[in-house]
């Protein structure tokens, strides 16, 4: 199976920026041992400017363009010093791929990285993707890892497309503000009423929110990709997924006719 894995920010650092050391390794250590089962994983990360925000002392993400591309930066070399390291200890390479809007639209750049991902899986590599963030800008940036995880995912046409974040999956209503709120485990298409469902984004460090996971949900549904959110605090999660077994909320993609 070839599944797409995203791990948002709050999935990797603390409240502060920095790493979380501890739940690093419980996922590098469950992703190694998905490889090592023979899935081919492609990881999109978040947390290179949340990184760069712990690093460089900021009291908070910043707001303006340069001081977020500058922190991006410095964060983005840390992030994959650390997964290289670690996937190491398990005898597994991997590789960075860094994107903007810009490289998805423009036909030939979109063909080369659909290659190259190709390749990268075929050699035994893990995949490691994050946004550009240090030459994007508003007018060419993706906006967030959901959207480039189902990008991601619809490029090399996954199997599967998980979203890890600090949310259990889609509710019925704010889980924090409702009592009676149930986990929705199963969706067949973003209607309208499922949209509606959105609340607003959590941690101070993350960009997506449930509108942007819905929004990727639709663009893996067109393409008959089932999409899983999750929450990412237990690494472990993601045996029982490749499994086969009912975690968060899956939505199933279209499956009709020439999909």
């Amino acid at each position: 199976m070839t599944v797409v894995i995203k791990l948002g920010t709050s999935n990797i650092t603390h409240k502060t920026g920095h790493l979380n050391i501890r739940h690093m390794e419980q996922l590098v250590k469950v992703l190694s041992d998905l490889k090592n089962a023979g899935h081919r994983v492609v990881l999109v990360s978040s947390g290179a400017i949340a990184m760069g925000v712990g690093k460089l002392g900021l009291a908070s993400r910043p707001s303006d363009m340069p001081t977020k591309q500058a922190a991006a930066a410095v964060g983005q070399c840390e992030l994959m010093y650390i997964y290289d390291k670690l996937f190491s200890e398990y005898n597994h390479v991997v590789a960075q791929i860094l994107l903007t809007g810009s490289d998805i639209e423009h036909a030939d750049r979109r063909a080369n990285f659909q290659n190259t991902v190709g390749r990268l899986l075929e050699m035994g590599a893990l995949p490691i993707i994050n946004e550009n963030d240090t030459v994007a800008t508003d007018e060419i940036a993706v906006g967030d890892n959901d959207t480039l995880g189902a990008i991601v995912a619809c490029a090399i046409h996954a199997d599967l497309l998980v979203l890890l974040s600090d949310i259990d999956g889609l509710y019925t209503a704010d889980p924090h503000r409702d009592p009676d709120a149930r986990l929705i485990e199963r969706v067949e298409a973003v209607t309208p009423q499922i949209e509606a469902l959105a609340g607003e984004k959590g941690s101070g460090l993350a960009v997506g929110g449930m509108a942007t996971k819905l929004k990727a949900a639709k663009m893996t549904w067109e393409q008959g990709i089932d999409m899983i959110i999750a929450n990412g605090a237990e690494p472990a999660l993601l045996y029982d997924i490749m499994e086969g077994r009912p975690v968060g909320t899956r939505f199933i993609g279209n499956r009709g006719e020439g999909k």
